[in-house]
């Protein structure tokens, strides 16, 4: 059947049964944000053309693809829901982008079976994209057979397409300053060409003369984009106005990175394995002949033995096999570059860890890279010639990049080379060994990859040093997350040292002593025996309850994300969980969690505590500038004081009810406590405690402990008013100091004064522990104060009782508190509210810990 004059006919592409539109699990499509249409529910796995036309679109993973009419109606077809994520699997297009197509022809034939049993739903999407086309719409129902039944009859707009609606295919966005404090380097750039791949149309990031596609990581990063630059957003394609408004929403809010997540220099994801007393150093400055000097990447002192690394040398050759043979072997070592990098992934447990080689795997995905290197096979050359030449050009346009603000940028470009080397080595058959180490190895290096260091046998890895990198790497943040002392920007002197010598690293001071004498040596080895008799003494006494030295009883219990954190907390001694941080089952997925998800999420960690041990869940902490992509919120002009934490969630009070349901239905395994996020005003809290009360009634659960986070100075100011409502407050010292302050945590010029240590800070600590104790509430703290050693005093003597830290601190911790005197603190914290400066308070806590037992140093 065609089309009559004003009237469109859309055939049934697939056998099946017709299904409402709204009814699709997907909100894209349920909320028509695509276009308007119909879903099938298939029988057959033959997608045939509804329409006469052109096929303007077709994914790469070939579930999609968009078929244009002579009238100029977009209709896109869509093969299940979700089906992006089988990546082609189960998919066989047979036509091509620019093909014309009669009704009734082949487009895609698919696994019925393989893509029912790994897709979320078989259901198939007919949907008009570009609805202004149309005045009405009148689908069909019931069966409808594959080429033969009418699923949608058009009725299209009388009017020709003005000049005015013509210019509009180019959707240009509003100018959006960049809040990230180092530009869009790779994960804010991660995230973000991410979202942008979810849309068809063809979307652009404009800084100045200057584009990048928008779906491209490197691309991305390659603007040299620094804190607040203004971009522009530009699409063209069928859902390019929706493209523009959320990617400008997602440049707006940080693309998910939070203010204090950029890595810097001397700032160690673990306290340093062996700090250096100054006395040492300047006993080895005055008996070493030869100190080796370059910049500090992780902290420690390590003794060892000198090993030159040297990576292989690949051997590529230039002319390949036929264009189809090439980009088969490209295919085939990308696939298994990304299974290598998953193995490497298994072996982490740290997020931050996996996060470094996650980047690593969307380059392997990165289309700037992959159309670079098809072009050049194209020209009869092989996948290795093309793929090295493609990485190479890439690394180098972000290695070349000028200014300081483009650090973060131009070590990307290592990234870049490091994925880029494991699968030329694949393709030109070299075997991707790792070095085999000898006990207590001291590495020096030209350069270094995570991809080395995730595969070594980090036991006998002790320290290395690289004459090129920084400490804002990739390799450097691996190195303080696994504790391993590290200097990058050596000299090249360093690649000529006999191997086997033995030499001293102080990655505090970013010094290598190569000609060490025996004294020193003494001295090093005793200083790094005593680090490790302290780390013993302190494993031993993990599962210790803390109570200091007068007998007052402090719980040290962890902040995690997941299961696999909370068995680890119990592991080290945590005495339950302080903070899960409930966004773990919300991000990186393309819709929310259902309840029984999230139920069975709370109920494994509820079980891993145990009945004796607490748990404080944090309801959802979104929006602003940690946004959900399935979720956009539109852009805010300050996302810092707009919709964020409790705000959104009783924006979205459906969503709410169903997170505390699934709460709730944990709380008789364990001791649960449900706490709300960023709370400023009574009224806030009150809304958010009725809506429980009605979820607690409903399901006749038990009360549970309900608390509120303290992040904003009207919470603690009001704490007396707020400890009537609540059983419990927890205070999340980074916001905290940030909006009591009125300073970005991550701003470039501001972050080192946004300091939690500040007697204002403090001040509101001890305004929110007064305003407890008049009703006998408690007092947790779960932000980064509560890790670092030389705060515990002053907390507890401000009247915290609870310290919820990072799993590796527990066992330090709870020893600083079995070092201390509640009457010391109380006086100590007294004295510190009195001073003016953050300098002052940290200098007085620095001279209190000097008075310690040097095994209770908090330094």
């Amino acid at each position: 059947m065609g089309a009559s004059r004003g009237q469109l006919v859309i055939m049934a592409p697939l056998s099946g049964v017709l299904v409402s539109l709204d009814s699709v699990p997907d909100p894209v499509f349920a909320q028509k944000l695509v276009g308007d249409g119909v879903s099938i529910d298939p029988t057959s796995d033959v997608l045939l053309a509804p329409v006469a036309g052109t096929i303007t679109q077709l994914h790469k993973s070939h579930h999609a693809l968009t078929i244009t009419t002579a009238q100029g109606v977009e209709v896109l077809l869509h093969i299940g829901v979700d089906t992006v994520t089988l990546k082609g699997e189960g998919f066989t297009a047979l036509v091509h982008v620019g093909d014309a197509v009669t009704v009734g022809q082949a487009l895609v034939r698919f696994d019925m079976d393989f893509v029912a049993r790994n897709a979320r739903s078989l259901l198939t999407q007919v949907v008009v994209a570009n609805v202004d086309k149309v005045s009405r719409f009148v689908p069909a129902t019931g069966l409808v057979e594959a080429g033969q039944s009418v699923v949608l009859t058009l009725e299209l707009a009388d009017t020709e397409p003005s000049l005015e609606s013509v210019s509009q295919d180019l959707v240009l966005g509003d100018p959006v300053v960049l809040p990230n404090p180092a530009g869009l380097h790779a994960r804010p750039a991660a995230v973000l060409a991410a979202q942008a791949k979810q849309f068809q149309s063809d979307i652009r990031l404009v800084l100045g003369t200057q584009e990048a596609n928008a779906k491209s990581l490197v691309a991305i990063m390659g603007l040299g984009t620094a804190h607040g630059d203004v971009l522009h957003v530009k699409a063209q394609g069928v859902d390019a106005a929706e493209a523009v408004r959320c990617v400008s929403s997602m440049l707006a809010q940080g693309c998910g990175e939070e203010a204090g997540a950029v890595p810097t220099p001397l700032m160690p994801v673990l306290e340093s394995a062996a700090p250096m007393l100054a006395s040492t150093v300047k006993t080895l400055g005055a008996v070493t002949a030869s100190v080796l000097t370059g910049v500090s990447a992780s902290p420690g002192l390590a003794v060892g033995q000198i090993v030159q690394w040297r990576a292989p040398s690949v051997e590529v050759v230039e002319q390949g096999g036929t264009v189809d043979q090439e980009l088969a072997k490209l295919d085939a070592a990308l696939a298994q570059a990304h299974e290598q990098i998953d193995a490497l992934k298994s072996t982490f447990k740290d997020a931050s860890q996996v996060n470094i080689l996650a980047v690593h795997q969307a380059l392997l995905e990165d289309p700037d890279l992959l159309e670079q290197a098809i072009q050049v096979i194209s020209k009869q050359k092989s996948a290795a010639f093309a793929w090295q030449s493609a990485f190479i050009n890439h690394a180098e346009r972000l290695e070349n990049l000028q200014g300081s603000s483009n650090a973060l940028l131009r070590e990307r470009g290592k990234d870049i080379r490091d994925v880029g080397g494991r699968v030329l080595g694949l393709l030109a058959g070299v075997e991707h060994r790792q070095a085999t180490l000898p006990e207590q190895a001291i590495v020096m290096a030209e350069d270094l990859s995570p991809s080395d260091i995730a595969g070594v046998d980090r036991s006998k890895l002790l320290g290395f040093c690289t004459v090129s990198g920084g400490a804002t790497n990739h390799v450097a943040i691996l190195a303080r997350s696994f504790g391993i002392p590290a200097i990058c920007g050596m000299d090249q002197a360093v690649l000529s040292l006999v191997p086997g010598t033995t030499v001293v690293l102080d990655g505090d001071q970013g010094l290598l002593y190569t000609q060490p004498s025996a004294q020193v040596l003494s001295q090093v080895r005793q200083r790094i025996a005593e680090q490790a008799d302290l780390r013993a003494q302190e494993k031993r006494g993990a599962q210790a309850p803390a109570s200091t030295t007068d007998g007052q009883a402090m719980d040290v219990v962890a902040n995690v994300r997941n299961l696999q954190e909370t068995q680890e907390g119990v592991a080290h001694g945590a005495q339950g969980v302080g903070l899960l941080r409930s966004e773990f089952l919300f991000d990186d997925r393309a819709s929310a969690p259902d309840e029984n998800e999230q139920a069975a999420a709370y109920m494994a960690i509820a079980q891993a505590l145990g009945p004796q041990r607490s748990l404080v869940v944090r309801t959802l902490d979104v929006g602003g500038d940690k946004p959900l992509s399935y979720w956009p919120i539109p852009p805010e002009a300050n996302p810092f004081l707009g919709l964020r934490g409790i705000r959104v969630s009783l924006d979205q009070p459906e969503m709410l009810r169903t997170q505390l349901r699934a709460i709730l239905r944990a709380a008789p395994l364990v001791q649960m406590h449900i706490m709300f996020p960023m709370v400023a005003l009574v009224e806030e809290l009150r809304q958010a405690k009725a809506i429980l009360a009605e979820e607690q009634k409903a399901l006749g659960q038990p009360r549970v402990q309900v608390g509120m986070m303290v992040e904003v100075p009207s919470a603690a100011v009001m704490a007396e008013q707020f400890a009537r409502e609540v059983d419990f407050f927890s205070i999340g010292t980074n916001d905290l100091t940030q909006y009591t302050l009125a300073m970005d945590r991550g701003h470039p010029k501001l972050a080192k004064l946004a300091d939690g240590f500040h007697p204002s800070v403090l001040k509101m600590i001890a305004l929110t522990c007064a305003g407890a104790r008049q009703h006998g509430k408690w007092v947790g703290v779960c932000g980064g104060m509560a890790s670092e050693r030389m705060a515990v005093p002053v907390l507890i003597g401000l009247g915290v009782r609870e310290l919820s830290v990072s799993v590796p601190a527990i066992a330090a911790i709870k020893a600083c508190v079995r070092s201390l005197s509640l009457t010391a603190c109380q006086a100590l914290a007294q004295e510190v509210l009195q001073m003016s400066t953050s300098a002052e308070v940290r200098a007085r806590l620095a001279s209190f810990a000097e008075g310690l037992s040097p095994h209770a140093s908090l330094r």
